[in-house]
């Protein structure tokens, strides 16, 4: 579910509190968040609605001018459902704080490595080489990190955003780097190697 930049402003505003969108399925659930580019934005509610109780009133808490301009704005794909998203503003992305902790406690470091022998019991290491992979070649492309580390680029992407949800790495147009976080974290596993 994907929103312009004006109307994520509105929501962090207050002045948008509701997002219309046809699926076949949802694609959020109440209770949860949406990552965007200015915050989480929180999802209260996912109800199917009818097209004629679409009301002027609604619309405009979506952030149209009224019912006919929301509809003009909505594809029209066949078989899809419409459905009333309510919107409860917006918090701060989490990983974006935790990327600039480049102090690590040993409570941090000790989540961090159970963490990683969770993940790495198929292939020991294999987080770790990820991390160090892109502290040696920041901005390189993810084909050929994926290459290097004889895995496919999907999984080696999904692979990195499983860092990057520890604030360990960002991404960059093309590539990925460390956040002071993810650095920190790399020269304390090359301390506990030596």
């Amino acid at each position: 579910m994907l929103f312009r930049q004006a109307i994520l402003e509105a929501v962090a505003r207050g002045d948008v509190t509701l997002a219309f969108r046809r699926w076949r399925r949802p694609t959020v659930k109440a209770g949860t968040g949406l990552r965007t580019a200015v915050g989480m934005v929180r999802i209260a509610a996912v109800e199917p609605i009818e097209e004629q109780d679409l009301t002027d009133a609604e619309a405009k808490a979506a952030g149209f001018a009224d019912r006919a301009a929301l509809l003009a704005d909505l594809r029209s794909d066949g078989d899809r459902t419409l459905y009333r998203i309510v919107l409860d503003g917006i918090e701060p992305d989490q990983r974006l704080s935790l990327r600039g902790e480049a102090k690590l406690s040993e409570g941090d470091w000790h989540d961090l490595t159970a963490r990683f022998a969770r993940w790495d019991k198929a292939k020991p290491g294999y987080f770790p080489s990820i991390l160090s992979a892109i502290g040696a070649h920041p901005g390189k492309p993810a084909g050929e990190l994926a290459r290097a580390a004889g895995v496919e680029k999907l999984k080696f992407k999904q692979d990195v955003r499983r860092l990057k949800e520890l604030g360990l790495t960002e991404s960059l147009e093309i590539g990925y780097r460390l956040s002071p976080r993810g650095e920190a974290v790399l020269e304390k596993l090359r301390e506990h190697r030596l």
